[in-house]
């Protein structure tokens, strides 16, 4: 094996694993809290809380998309991973973009739920949870994984021929008649 093979194999893991992991952090937090609001009603404290899906509801699809991205690019070869990788990585960009969309409409969702819960008066406190900041950590991460895999992506080892159809791992067509002729000798005629 030449040099630039054998790094690009090492590559493998770690892309791997640090895709995973933001994209699935991507989606978890995508549908949790992301924005917090505090008001006054008459005395009566109202707190209210917006969600990355109701502010931003690309973010958790999006990953969703990245995620599977992920399970597809691994059991493919060549340059169908580096199209997979590619789909992937404009999947994250997608919810990179749509976290940073968020950032406002999340803080004024969650201002408006607080005054449709009957909050009055000239003083809010609207915040944003962490949630909304692994969100974007997550996404970052799982963009910078596939920029990786579309670089390298072709040159990872593949799964091995055991798993596909016998008919793709033969060169010669198989008639009827050979399969028949398995039968009745005792082999199975699909492997």
């Amino acid at each position: 094996m030449t040099g630039p093979t054998i790094r690009t194999r090492r590559t493998f893991g770690p892309t791997i694993l640090v895709g995973l992991a933001g994209s699935v952090l991507t989606a978890v937090a995508g549908t949790r809290e992301w924005a917090t609001s505090q008001g006054d009603a008459a005395g009566i404290k109202i707190d209210a809380a917006v969600t990355g899906s109701e502010a931003s509801p690309l973010v958790a699809a999006l990953a969703l998309v990245a995620l599977a991205s992920w399970g597809v690019l691994l059991v493919t070869r060549g340059q169908v991973r580096r199209v997979l990788a590619a789909v992937g990585l404009l999947a994250s960009l997608g919810a990179s973009v749509s976290v940073l969309v968020g950032f406002a409409q999340a803080q004024d969702a969650a201002l408006d739920a607080a005054i449709d819960q009957g909050a009055t008066g000239d003083v809010f406190v609207t915040g944003l949870t962490a949630w909304f900041y692994a969100s974007g950590i997550g996404a970052v991460l799982a963009a910078l994984a596939f920029a990786a895999a579309v670089i390298s992506a072709p040159g990872w080892p593949a799964m091995g021929t055991k798993y596909d159809a016998p008919a793709a791992r033969r060169a010669e067509p198989v008639s009827d008649e050979d399969m028949w002729r398995a039968i009745d000798e005792g082999r199975d005629p699909t492997s």
